[in-house]
C-alpha cells in the first residue's frame, strides 16, 4: 500500500515556483487561510503550513493541528504565529530572514535619493499642471556622510550601494563586528556621534523594547540641521510626533518612510507635510523578494519534513547558519544520543556533549541541540529541535556542551559522557569515517573500543568474556530468524567484561530480548534502531 504523502497546506498566495518545488512530492492544498473555519479544518491533516501575512496561526489554530511538524512564514516578520504556542506543541515556525534584504536596501535608497529631490512632490506638481523647476531644488549626495543605524545585512548592502555614490559612510550598532566594518571602510561610532556628523540618516534594525523610539525628540535635538531621514526597516523606531515636529520647524529637511507605527496607515500628520515621501510599506515588494520567500520557506518545509535541521528554525537554540563542516556531524550527534538513551537503562541526571577537532573553530551548539533530541525522541512524544531544550528541562536533565581541538585519534569525535540518577555513568562516542562513502560510526562505549555503524538495528550486550558466547548470541539470534549482518567484540582483559555490539539485518522484539540474556548469561542486553 502506497504511504500517504504528507500534507501541505498553503494558506496564503504564493509563488507558482514555490508551489512547484512542493508539488511532487507532497499532497499540496491551497486555501484561503482568512476563512478560520477552512483553516482549522484544512489543518486537522497538515503536516506543514505555510502563509504570508494574512493568515494567523494562534494557540486555537494550532489545537486543530494534532500532526503539524512545521509553521512557514513567507516573509521576514512573524507577528501573525504565536511563536510560544507553536514552541511548547513541539512545532517548528521558519520564516525567510534573507529573502527581501536586497528589496529592502533598495527601498531605502530610493526614498533617500526621492526625499534628496523632491521627486514624489515634484511629480504631484507637474501632473497637476505646473512647471515649478525653482521650487524644487535639492542637494546633491556626493561627498555627503551618511549614517547608517543597525549595520546588519541590510545595513551593510546600503552602505555599500551609497559608497558606489561617493558617500562617506558611519554606523552604530553595538553588536557590530569590527572587522566587518573595517573591511567596508565604515567607521563604527556611538549614536551621538552618528546624530551629530550625517548629512542623510537610514535606519536598519529590528522593533524592540530598546530599539522602539531610537529616533525621538531628544535624537532630533541633536541631528544636525538640515538631516535628511529614512525608515524603511519597521515602524516605531521613529517617534512619529517628534519626527513631524523636526520636520517643521527645520531641524529635519526631508524624510522618506515605508513604515509607520500603526499599519495600515492611511492617515497622518507626517503626510500633511510637503517634506516627506511616503510609501505603504513595499520594501519586500518586489518580485524577486516575493519569490525569494516563497522558495526559501518551500525549502525549508521539506528540509523539516525530513527531519533535517533548518537553518531559517526561529524558534530552534542554537539556530542560524550551520557551517558545512558541522552539519554532517548533526545525524551523528543525534543517533548518539539515542544510542545512550538505549543503554542507559535508568534516567539521566546531567549530560554533556564533548567536541573534538579542528570543526570547534565554527559554531557546534547546534550539536549539542542534536544529541538533546536524540536523548528524548525515543521516549518522549514530538520530540523536535523545536522543543529539545524544553523537554530536557521538563525532565530535569542538564545538559552542556565541552569542546577541544585535542583529538589524537579521530578528526572529529563526538562523546556523550552521562551521569544517571542511580549514580552509575555512562559515555558513548562516535565519529564519521573518511572518504566519500564515509558513515557514521560508533567508536566506543564506557571505555571499550568499537568500529560499527551507528545504522539499522543495533544490539549490544554486556557479559563476562568466556569461550563459546559469540555462537550461543547467533544461535539465539537464528532460532528468531535474525540474521547478525555484523558484529564486535570488545574487552579490556581477557577473562573480565566484554561488550559485544552487533547490526542485524531486523530488529529483535523487545518481549525477546530477557531470552537472549538468559541464554549468554549476559548482564545487559540493550537494542536501538536507528533507521530513519
Amino acid at each position: 500500500m502506497t504511504e500517504p504523502k504528507p500534507v501541505v497546506v498553503i494558506a496564503d498566495p504564493l509563488a507558482p515556483a514555490a508551489v512547484e518545488v512542493l508539488s511532487g512530492d507532497f499532497d499540496v492544498r491551497e486555501i484561503d487561510g482568512t476563512n478560520v473555519e477552512s483553516l482549522h479544518a484544512a489543518l486537522v491533516e497538515a503536516d506543514a503550513v505555510i502563509v504570508r501575512s494574512a493568515t494567523t496561526i494562534d494557540a486555537p489554530a494550532l489545537e486543530h493541528a494534532p500532526k503539524l511538524k512545521v509553521i512557514a512564514r513567507a516573509g521576514v516578520g512573524l507577528d501573525n504565529v504565536d511563536l510560544p504556542a507553536a514552541t511548547e506543541r513541539g512545532v517548528m515556525v521558519v520564516n525567510a530572514p534573507t529573502s527581501n534584504i536586497v528589496s529592502a536596501a533598495e527601498q531605502a535608497i530610493t526614498l533617500l535619493l526621492a526625499s534628496a529631490r523632491h521627486i514624489a512632490r515634484a511629480d504631484a506638481s507637474l501632473r497637476a499642471g505646473r512647471w515649478d523647476r525653482k521650487k524644487f531644488t535639492g542637494v546633491e549626495i556626493q561627498g555627503k556622510t551618511l549614517g547608517v543605524i543597525g549595520f546588519g545585512k541590510i545595513g551593510q548592502l546600503v552602505t555599500t550601494r551609497m559608497q558606489a555614490f561617493d558617500m562617506d559612510v558611519v554606523a552604530y550598532d553595538p553588536y557590530a563586528q569590527p572587522a566587518i566594518a573595517a573591511k567596508l571602510g565604515v567607521k563604527l561610532v556611538d549614536l551621538d556621534t552618528l546624530l551629530a556628523s550625517s548629512d542623510f540618516i537610514t535606519i536598519h534594525l529590528p522593533k524592540t523594547p530598546e530599539t522602539v523610539g531610537i529616533l525621538g525628540e531628544d535624537a532630533f535635538n541633536k541631528v544636525k540641521p538640515g538631516v535628511r531621514i529614512v525608515n524603511a526597516a519597521r515602524g516605531g523606531l521613529i517617534d512619529e510626533e517628534a519626527l513631524a515636529a523636526a520636520l517643521q520647524d527645520g531641524r529635519v529637511a526631508a524624510a522618506g518612510l515605508d513604515v509607520f507605527v500603526k499599519e495600515p496607515c492611511t492617515d497622518s500628520p507626517l503626510f500633511a507635510l510637503d517634506n516627506v515621501v511616503a510609501a505603504p510599506h513595499l520594501g519586500a515588494s518586489t518580485r524577486e523578494a516575493q519569490d525569494n520567500a516563497g522558495l526559501a520557506v518551500a525549502k525549508s518545509v521539506r528540509l523539516a519534513l525530513s527531519g533535517e535541521f533548518v537553518p531559517d528554525a526561529a524558534n530552534v537554540q542554537a539556530g542560524g547558519v550551520v557551517h558545512e563542516d558541522v552539519r554532517p556531524l548533526l545525524p551523528l550527534a543525534e543517533r548518539l544520543g539515542r544510542t545512550f538513551n538505549a543503554l542507559t537503562g535508568a534516567p539521566v541526571q546531567s549530560l554533556t556533549v564533548e567536541v573534538r577537532g579542528d570543526v570547534v573553530d565554527h559554531d557546534v551548539t547546534v550539536l549539542q541541540l542534536a544529541a538533546t533530541k536524540g536523548l528524548f525522541v525515543d521516549v518522549a512524544d514530538s520530540v523536535t529541535y523545536v522543543n529539545a531544550p524544553l523537554v530536557a528541562d521538563q525532565r530535569g536533565v542538564e545538559v552542556g556542551l565541552f569542546t577541544s581541538k585535542e583529538s589524537p585519534e579521530y578528526q572529529t569525535l563526538i562523546t556523550l559522557r552521562g551521569a544517571l540518577v542511580d549514580g552509575r555513568s555512562l559515555t558513548v562516542s562516535g565519529t564519521i569515517s573518511p572518504g566519500p562513502h564515509g558513515g557514521l560510526r560508533l567508536t566506543e562505549i564506557d571505555g571499550f573500543e568499537l568500529d560499527i555503524d551507528l545504522d539499522g538495528s543495533l544490539l549490544f550486550l554486556r557479559y563476562t568474556d568466556r569461550p563459546g558466547v559469540v555462537g550461543l548470541i547467533g544461535g539465539a539470534l537464528g532460532d528468531l530468524g535474525i540474521n547478525i549482518a555484523a558484529m564486535q567484540v570488545a574487552r579490556k582483559a581477557a577473562g573480565g567484561e566484554a561488550v559485544m555490539a552487533m547490526a542485524l539485518d531486523a530488529p529483535v522484539p523487545s518481549e525477546l530480548l530477557g531470552r537472549i540474556k538468559e541464554s549468554v548469561g549476559a548482564k545487559g542486553v540493550k537494542t536501538v534502531t536507528l533507521q530513519d
